[in-house]
């Protein structure tokens, strides 16, 4: 007894639950109201997190926070297998709610494995023995369908919480049951919505997840799911962004900003966001629409925007920036803003010293007059182990400061781009010299010079290396040779060579050059969402579908990052299209015999998980099986 009382002392040390207020908003009415959560807060290392155990309600029956610690501790002690661990004088109230609110979480099965009383995992094992006569030669394997990515998805999305943010507004079960399934949908098989609704009916169990019926999900509800989601964008995308923060312990210092877009396959007559631009995919023949996206360092989404095809990256800061302003934690004052060179012109970097915003980019122009730092240079590596030379740049050109950063695999890059150019420029000069002895070739002194002039202008970094000369006699071209200029010994060309801008009053440049390089971040954001989460291309006809459809990926992408984040934070850096292929090794499916009363017996069960399967859901602290097993017992058949 007493090594039993010793071990339950040491757990409590490690884990504390307690009692956190929040409120919602009525969107219908206006009014606000305030629910309370239980939460658990326990320490991984030398870091403390929190998580959400049980949401309780309003808890009208609790006055003052005394009473709500009571309440707390009593939850911890009844989870912990004890009624006289430690004597407490409890209202009889409160301990009424207690035993409710511990019902709850055991039957959920949401309490920590720590806090649990070991003789209750051990339950399942002393259950009486299930012993049937069967013929094992009637035994049939039907009904097979993945399980693993839905239950990990599910499983998330429980940890954020979304089901009860939803039906906080309103929503009918059956509403948020059909959002729920639609975006782990997108995380999981990530089709268009037809596809998806044969997808949830041949494939996978996530409807079974839900206790739904899978033949009753149809593309038009999946539809109306997403439409519906995309009406709360703004109180969502706000939800996520402070659920994020406080499962990872996280503060908006800095926040990265950045455009992509993604392409159309149709005409998309009369659309209002499709135009012709410049397309990331170099699809010159299809209309574009751009997404603007704001995240944290942790690369989770703050503010998301849609913007027309065709505006430019630099005219879209302003309005997203207002947007984003109620939808960063509160730190005591305005983050720092990363953007790349495309977005920082002069007028989005006045415009944030005016909001009183600070800001990191990459100059636009390269200074020509510059003296670098007394203190030398400094020698880092970036995350791929490549050399990186960065040092203070002393310069009186504007109020803010500069760092020179030189990447030693971005000058052997742009040498060989540049070598690249002038052999293809080599070549069209080689062209132009054929032609004018050529039959019907150019030979006319002023249009030979046109064409001269057309390459230079396509090739103006490798033409500055070369002199041509062009001779004539009446009018017509004779001759046309060039030379490639020799590059002096002691010059440096500057290639691979940048200038990070900053209105920060720093002086560590290692400091700055990290800071600017959280912006793979969001590089990293894109790609999930353009390839994992396939928002690349888009065949939605109309406007509305279009934008629900980029925000249903948006809120996908929140759940598979979490996820990665998690796993990321112990060491497991599988990309979300190999834990799609991990976890769907994890299978359910229905065992069919016949009993020796000639009855049909179906058992449904749950494939366990493989080593990896398991090594995930143990990071994700996250149970393993949805289920274990359902018998149905039927009438003896007809045939038999």
């Amino acid at each position: 007894m007493k090594m039993t009382i010793d071990w339950r002392i040491s757990v409590l040390y490690l884990c504390c639950m307690f009692i956190k207020a929040a409120d919602k908003k009525d969107r219908a009415t206006g009014k606000i109201y305030r629910y309370y959560k239980l939460c658990e807060s326990y320490r991984i290392g030398d870091k403390t997190r929190h998580r959400t155990i049980l949401v309780l309600g309003k808890l009208d029956e609790i006055q003052s926070d005394t009473d709500k610690k009571l309440l707390a501790d009593r939850i911890e002690q009844y989870l912990a297998g004890s009624n006289a661990l430690f004597s407490l004088d409890i209202p009889p109230h409160i301990d009424t709610l207690a035993k409710q609110f511990t019902s709850q979480i055991k039957r959920k099965g949401l309490a920590n494995h720590s806090l649990v009383d070991p003789a209750v995992s051990t339950s399942r094992q002393k259950q009486k023995k299930d012993i049937q006569r069967v013929d094992l030669s009637s035994m049939e394997m039907e009904d097979v369908r993945e399980i693993g990515i839905e239950w990990l998805c599910k499983q998330t999305l429980e940890r954020l919480e979304l089901r009860e943010f939803l039906e906080g507004l309103g929503w009918s079960r059956f509403q948020v049951d059909m959002a729920l399934i639609h975006i782990i949908s997108r995380a999981a098989f990530p089709y268009s919505e037809h596809k998806t609704a044969q997808w949830i009916k041949d494939n996978s169990a996530v409807a079974e997840l839900f206790n739904r019926d899978p033949s009753g999900i149809n593309r038009f509800r999946l539809y109306r799911a997403s439409m519906k989601l995309y009406q709360e964008k703004e109180g969502i995308e706000k939800f996520l962004s402070s659920t994020t923060n406080e499962l990872f312990d996280i503060e908006d210092k800095i926040i990265l900003y950045d455009l992509t877009n993604t392409y159309f396959e149709g005409r998309k007559v009369g659309s209002k966001v499709a135009r012709f631009g410049v397309s990331k995919e170099k699809r010159k023949d299809a209309k574009i629409v751009a997404l603007a996206l704001v995240v944290n360092v942790a690369g989770f989404v703050k503010y998301s925007h849609i913007y027309r095809g065709n505006i430019a990256d630099c005219k879209t800061l302003e309005e997203t920036l207002e947007g984003l302003s109620l939808s960063t934690s509160t730190t005591g004052r305005k983050p720092v803003v990363v953007i790349d060179a495309g977005i920082a012109t002069e007028d989005n970097l006045r415009m944030l010293r005016s909001k009183q915003y600070q800001y990191i980019c990459v100059s636009r122009t390269r200074l020509k007059e510059y003296t670098l730092s007394a203190t030398g240079m400094v020698h880092l590596q970036d995350k791929r182990e490549q050399s990186i030379d960065v040092s203070w740049v002393e310069n009186d050109q504007d109020n803010d400061q500069y760092v020179y950063v030189r990447s030693h695999m971005k000058a052997v890059k742009e040498s060989s781009m540049n070598d690249h150019f002038c052999d293809r420029y080599e070549e069209e000069l080689d062209n132009v010299a054929r032609a004018i002895h050529k039959k019907g070739g150019t030979k006319r002194y002023g249009k030979v010079m046109e064409r001269i002039g057309r390459i230079k202008e396509r090739y103006p970094t490798a033409n500055k290396h070369y002199e041509i000369e062009v001779k004539q006699q009446d009018d017509i071209t004779t001759e046309v040779t060039w030379k490639r200029k020799p590059i002096p010994a002691n010059s440096k060309p500057g290639e691979g060579v940048y200038f990070i801008r900053t209105s920060l009053p720093l002086k560590d440049e290692k400091l700055v050059w990290d800071i600017y390089n959280t912006i793979r971040q969001i590089e990293e954001a894109f790609r999930v969402l353009k390839t994992d989460l396939s928002l690349r291309p888009v065949y939605h006809k109309e406007d509305p579908h279009t934008i629900a459809h980029l925000f249903l990926g948006i809120i996908a992408y929140t759940v598979v990052h979490t996820i990665r984040h998690k796993l990321k934070n112990h060491s497991i850096h599988h990309d979300w299209r190999n834990i799609v292929r991990i976890m769907n090794t994890q299978k359910a499916g229905t065992i069919t015999m016949k009993r020796a009363d000639g009855k049909r017996l179906n058992v449904r069960v749950c494939s366990r998980p493989i080593a990896e399967v398991e090594k995930i859901y143990d990071t994700m602290d996250y149970k393993q099986m949805p289920f274990y097993r359902k018998k149905f017992v039927f009438p003896e058949s007809r045939n038999a």
